[in-house]
Parts: C-alpha cells; structure tokens; sequence
C-alpha cells in the first residue's frame, strides 16, 4: 500500500514543503493538496516547490474541479511541472466543494466533470482535445504523462469514476462504505470494457495516533462535517432513505444545520458540531498505532491501493513520524 500526506496551503508555504519532506523521508510517495484559490494560497505554484525540493513525492490537487481554471490552463499546469521534474503529477479532481461554493457558485456537473477528465488528460499528455468545440493540442509536451484520480460518494459519480478516471479517491476510512463504493467504481469500468483492477483506489481521511480519543475525536471531527456537505447533496437528490445510496453514509447528517466554509477542514470547526463520535471513528484512524495498522489491512484487503493522511489537526510532525516508523512498516512488511 502507496501512503500519501494531504495539507492544506496555508501560508508560509515553506511550511507545507518542509512536511512534505518529512512525510518524503517516512516513506510516504504522494503529497496532495486542497485547492480552493479563496481559502488558502494557490497549490500549483507550492507543488513546485515541493517537487524541487522532494526526489520521488507525487504531488497534486486532493482535489481541483472544472471550472476554477480553464481546461487548458489545467492542462497546460501539470504538463509544466511533469516536464521540469519528470512526470511526477496526478491530477485529483471532482464537482468542487469549497472552491466553488465559497465564492457563491454550485459545484460542477457531473457531464461536465467527464468531459474535464478526458480534455485534460488528453491535452497534458500531448494529444488533441475540443475545447467548446474547437479541436487544441499543446505543441510542446513530449512524453507527458497525467493520471487522472476522481473524488467521488454518489452512485452516478462513482459510475462515471469507473469509466472515466484512473483513480478513483475517496474521502473516508470506513471499510463498510469502502468496500460498497470500490465495487460500485470496479462495476462500471467493467461495464465500460474496461480493466477493473487498473483503476488505483485511494483513501483519505485524517489519522491520529495517541491514546487521548476523546482529544483526537475532537481534533478529526471536522472531517465529518466536510464530508456531510456531499452527502446533503446525495441527500437532496436522491432522497434521504434511497435504495441506491447506504444510510450509514446519510443518516448522521440529520441533525446539520448549514455550513461556514471559513472553518473548512479545520479543527474546531463549529459547522461540524453535528457530528457525532461514532461517525469520527468510523471515518477516521484514530487511536494507537496498531489501531491504525488494523483498519489499514482490513482497508488494503478490500483493494485499496493508498491512504493518504489528511493532517488538519495539532499533531502532524508525530503523526508523519509514527507513520514512517510504525505504521508503514507494519502494514507493507
């Protein structure tokens, strides 16, 4: 299993590379970031800077969308870094949550998402792609390469994930809901002629290791309430009882009551006061290192090829550290 650290770009931005080198020397392969050009400074220009200061660290956006950069800006983006440091992108994107919604605009089609994922993975790699109808290709990438990883929760994003994408990430750590959205994303691509097994699941949801849970509960419950705002939309369009959608995902955001995307992704954020400890441990890793080695197998043993640490919380030195020395180990020994 591929272990991956997602930061927010909080400035100084020296921050973000300095534990991005850390999580580098601790045997983690993949750095992520938010995107959201509103909340936090801008990630492409910081990915930068951690690729040049990294040897191997995959970097890219936990997750951009459609619609904050034109699909040839996009494009254009990763294919600069993958020609400065040698094809070490992913692209992670989906519908948008808090870079669309914080500025008063609705998250993106899942059409228009599809087609995203095929203009720029066709226009990063070097190929010819229609943008609004007019055929465009980038004449100077050679050799490029883009996987192109979705974020998706709902029946019709996770189909269009298994036809589309080459990953496939979701954001929580339950194995139950795991392993219903890994089949649901594998049924597709099967159905589409495609190679099932060709598509990288990720998982990303905050870990915390210490024996206080009821401090990391508190630290991570924030995730909870990120996550929520995707299920109110699964909620408002498919019913809050729907036979397509499974209620331990649903169920806990009956008590919701609006969201401050100033607090997005935060500890403390007062917007996920509805969520309760039960669905905190569920999604989370929390407890001592060999609770985590547990969840990480049981994970791994439903075909999920990374985990990636989101580290919004007051521990992320001990918690990269452990990882590296602990918990990597164990799991891939």
């Amino acid at each position: 299993m591929d272990f991956g650290l997602v930061l927010q770009t909080d400035p100084p931005a020296s921050r973000v590379v300095s534990l991005m080198q850390r999580a580098e020397r601790n045997g983690f392969r993949y750095g992520w970031t938010f995107d959201s050009a509103v909340l936090w400074q801008e990630p492409f220009v910081i990915h930068s800077r951690v690729l040049a200061h990294t040897q191997q660290l995959r970097v890219g956006p936990m997750v951009t969308n459609p619609s904050t950069r034109t699909w040839e800006v996009t494009a254009s983006t990763f294919a600069t870094l993958n020609d400065m440091y040698g094809n070490r992108t992913v692209c992670g994107i989906g519908r948008g949550d808090s870079a669309m919604r914080v500025v008063g605009r609705p998250p993106n089609t899942l059409a228009r998402l599809g087609e995203a994922i095929d203009v720029i993975r066709d226009l990063a790699e070097g190929r010819e792609a229609r943008i609004d109808g007019h055929p465009i290709r980038i004449p100077w990438i050679r050799d490029g390469e883009l996987p192109v990883w979705m974020a998706a929760y709902g029946p019709k994003a996770l189909a269009l994930a298994g036809r589309k994408a080459d990953g496939f990430i979701l954001q929580l750590a339950d194995p139950y809901l795991t392993e219903w959205m890994v089949k649901s994303v594998r049924e597709a691509a099967a159905d589409a002629g495609r190679d099932p097994d060709a598509i990288t699941i990720c998982v990303a949801a905050p870990a915390y290791v210490g024996d206080d849970l009821a401090h990391a509960r508190d630290q991570c419950r924030w995730f909870g309430g990120m996550v929520g705002n995707h299920v109110a939309d699964l909620v408002a369009r498919y019913g809050e009882h729907s036979s397509l959608v499974p209620e331990e995902l649903t169920s806990y955001i009956t008590s919701r009551h609006g969201y401050d995307y100033g607090h997005h992704g935060r500890a403390g954020n007062p917007s996920a006061d509805f969520v309760p400890d039960e669905i905190v441990d569920r999604f989370c890793l929390l407890g001592p290192a060999q609770a985590h080695i547990a969840k990480l197998r049981a994970l791994r043993d439903l075909g999920v090829d990374q985990f990636a640490v989101y580290a919004m919380h007051d521990a992320r030195e001990h918690v990269i550290d452990t990882y590296g020395q602990q918990i990597i180990p164990a799991v891939n020994g």
